[in-house]
Parts: C-alpha cells; structure tokens; sequence
C-alpha cells in the first residue's frame, strides 16, 4: 500500500507531518509522490491565513477527484483546516473518509486502516492534551538540518489568529523528550537544529513555572554532531536578559533570531491584541545588538489591519527604516472567522492592504541590498544545500539564512562537496538577497 502524503502550512505543521509519516512508516506502509501510484492520499492542512486556507482546500478536492475516479481509494485530512473546520469538510467533500485534528495525530495509522475498511470517521482529541515528543519522524528536509518543535499551542490571543482555537493553550513538550528527540536526530546526521513553536522564548513557563528556553539550549549544545542551533518564533517581549546571555556563550547557537513585530504604529498593535509597543521593540533590537553585534534579525510584518491609516502605514515604514531589521516578510491582513479582528470596524481594501505590503517590500528590499553589499570580503561559514545543475556551484547557508525564508550563498567551486558539509567561504558578490561566493583555504566537513 502506497502513500501520498501532502504537507501544507509552516515548518510546525510538517513537524507533525514528519511524525505522522514515522508512524505510517512502523507500520509498514510505503510513501510515493506520484498520485497515480497512490493507494492512500493524507493532507495534512493549515488555515492560518485565507490563502493558505484555499491552497488545503483545492488540494483536497483535487484529491477528491482522484478518489472518485477511483485512482485512490481511502482519502484522509489532518491538521489546522480539520480542526477548524471538520462539520464543513465531511457534510461537503464526501470522499473524504477519515478527518484527523491537530491533537490526534498519532491515531493516523489507525485512521488509515479504518479508511481502508471503510469505517473511517472523525479522529479528535481535547486540545490541551499535553504534546509527547521524542516520536520517531521520518525526516522530509534532506536529513543536514530538522525543526525541533519544543512546544504546541498559544496563550497570546491575537486579534487576527486563529491559532489557539485550532491548536489550543500553550503547552510545552518535556525537557528530557525533547534531549532524547534532539539525540536520535543527531545520531541519524542532522546537523542543524531548529527550535520552533508558536512561540519558543516562553518555553517552560507552563511546564515549570518559569521559562526555560535558555536551559534547554545549554543542553541541546552539549549534543555531538549538532553544529548550528537556530530559534525562531520569539517574542520581543518575552527575550530575557539570560537568553541573550546564551546565545551569546553558547558557539553552536546561531546569531540569529526571528522577531514577529507586526506593525509600526502602536494604535494598530494595541488592536493586535499585542504586548509591545514600539519604544519597546526598539530597545530589545538595541539590546541585541549592543550584546551580539553580529546577530542577524528577522521580522514579519502585517499590512492593511482594520482601521490602519496612513499614518499608521508611515509608522511601520519608519520602523522599519530605522532598524533595518536584515530580514524581513510582510503579508497583507487576512480576515479570519471566529477572530475579534474580523469583527472590527474599517476593513480595508484588498487593493491598498497589497500596496502597502509592497511599499515595505520595497524599502526592505534596499536595506537589505546594501546589507548584502556590506558582506563582500568577508569569510563565513555555510552549509551546503545542494548542488546546481550543470555548473561548478553549490547552495549554501550561512547563519544569517535559515531554509525556505531567507536568501542563500551561492558557491563557485570544482571541488566536490555534500549536502550538509559545512565550508568556509569568502563572499565576492551579491544579489539583492543572495550573495555569491568562492572557498576560503580553510575546509571541514
């Protein structure tokens, strides 16, 4: 029995994908990419925005389709778009034979089997069920690097989110599952680990009364084979004096954070729901960086959130002016259901929430060519990603990039390198994201 197994949504998401897949795989079922090879089709879904929210949607009535046709013959639907939305899948999309919510994830085998059968049916569980960790994943990111999802849910309660409706409170996974988890991913050649969560700097604080996230990464570097530690997802509100402490001791730790600030304009973030302002915001980035000068900082931003003005706009573009944050995404405000945001008056235009977006592009897109522009000469560190066809180049990372978000590090050399090998290389150019670079004398694998 053949498996198609489509991941959708963020690098949390396909944690859960990944431990899904390890479970399929004890049982002895085999995965495929090819829909006309498949027996069995799993989506796991996400719903955090409305794009994303079609994108689960139009994949699971394309496969739909092929369960009509009767190319597949069991159909099953796990994640963010199930939870929220499982009364509305089964009354519409027949073909769907068994819905798994985003805390049931480990009956996914059962699930297939009573597909197959013909008994599927609704697999659900509370939402503040604690996670486990530490479960066997079958690894889908090339095996150099994997995400370490350290704790589930949110106590945030943004006006905009819907997360902790479909994912629930806020609840970390056990320091010791964790280490074992991090272990065997290290043992099977990862070489980067990447914490996540919806949010990492509060780690601990629910399953120890106290955040514990500096802890965990003190013990995590102590882990042989793991070379770069990466964090993302952290509050500025909630980066601690000992946290800054570590990352800057800790060599394996990245200086590197991602800092979802959202919005410039103070009036907006209160209606965000969000616990920081601007002096705020600007005093963590300067602490960062008086502490770590070379730390690399991301943000997201939103535009277009009911209400925002101009004026507002004018803010985050100051903002973001002045910081210079070294990377930096925008999405425009999506209205979702069941959010006090989506209530609020002065919804905006779909037309001016993509102009604004673009504006901050822009400017973005100048500070970080001139900060691109800033590493010519400089030797760095990076990781091979992959070679490119039919030329004497490979991709790479530094610690500025993390995958699938950020820029890479394009490397000329005849020499003969591996995914995940790490090399010393002299940056000789830039794009307006990218830089290009050639082999420093120094090498290891």
């Amino acid at each position: 029995m053949k498996i198609i197994f489509v991941s959708l949504g963020c690098d949390k998401n396909l944690v859960d994908s990944e431990v899904m897949l390890g479970a399929l795989a004890e049982k002895g079922y085999a995965f495929t990419d090819d829909e006309r090879e498949a027996d069995i089709a799993v989506i796991n879904t996400c719903c955090f925005i409305n794009d994303a929210k079609e994108e689960s949607i139009n994949t699971i009535l394309e496969m739909a389709e092929l369960k009509k046709s009767g190319q597949i013959k069991a159909l099953i639907v796990a994640g963010c778009l199930a939870e929220r939305y499982r009364m509305e899948i089964q009354e519409e999309i027949g073909e769907v034979d068994a819905i798994i919510g985003t805390a049931a994830i480990d009956e996914i085998a059962k699930a297939v089997e009573e597909a197959m059968a013909g008994k599927g049916k609704e697999y659900m569980q509370p939402l503040d069920k604690r996670p486990e960790g530490n479960r066997k994943r079958v690894v889908t990111t090339g095996g150099h690097y994997a995400y370490l999802k350290i704790a589930e849910g949110c106590d945030k309660h943004c006006t905009y989110c819907i997360i902790p409706k479909v994912r629930g409170r806020y609840r970390s996974i056990p320091m010791e599952a964790l280490m074992e988890e991090a272990q065997r991913l290290a043992e099977g050649g990862v070489k980067e680990l990447i914490l996540v969560a919806q949010e990492t700097t509060l780690y601990g604080s629910d399953l120890y009364g106290e955040k514990k996230l500096p802890e965990l990464l003190e013990k995590l570097c102590k882990i042989e084979g793991i070379y770069w530690i990466r964090i993302l997802y952290c509050y500025p509100e909630e980066i601690t004096d000992e946290l800054i402490r570590v990352i800057k001791k800790e060599k394996k730790i990245c200086h590197y954070l991602d800092l979802p600030i959202q919005h410039g304009s103070d009036i907006v973030l209160k209606k965000m729901g969000r616990r920081t302002d601007n002096e705020e915001i600007r005093s963590i980035v300067r602490k960062l960086r008086e502490n770590i000068p070379d730390i690399c900082l991301r943000t997201t931003l939103i535009t277009g959130f009911p209400g925002e003005t101009e004026k507002d706009h004018e803010k985050t573009m100051e903002l973001v002016d002045e910081l210079e944050f070294d990377r930096l995404g925008v999405f425009t405000y999506s209205q979702e259901e069941d959010t006090p945001a989506a209530l609020m008056q002065g919804q905006i235009e779909e037309d001016i929430k993509e102009e604004r977006r673009r504006e901050v592009m822009e400017l973005q897109q100048e500070i970080a060519y001139e900060a691109a522009g800033k590493m010519v000469g400089q030797c760095l560190w990076a990781m091979i990603e992959g070679k490119v066809a039919q030329e004497d180049a490979y991709v790479a990372r530094t610690y500025k990039d993390a995958p699938n978000v950020d820029g890479y590090l394009f490397v000329n050399t005849d020499r003969e390198l591996m995914s995940g090998d790490f090399v010393k290389v002299r940056v000789t150019g830039s794009y307006e994201y990218d830089l290009i670079g050639e082999m420093c004398d120094e090498f290891t694998e």
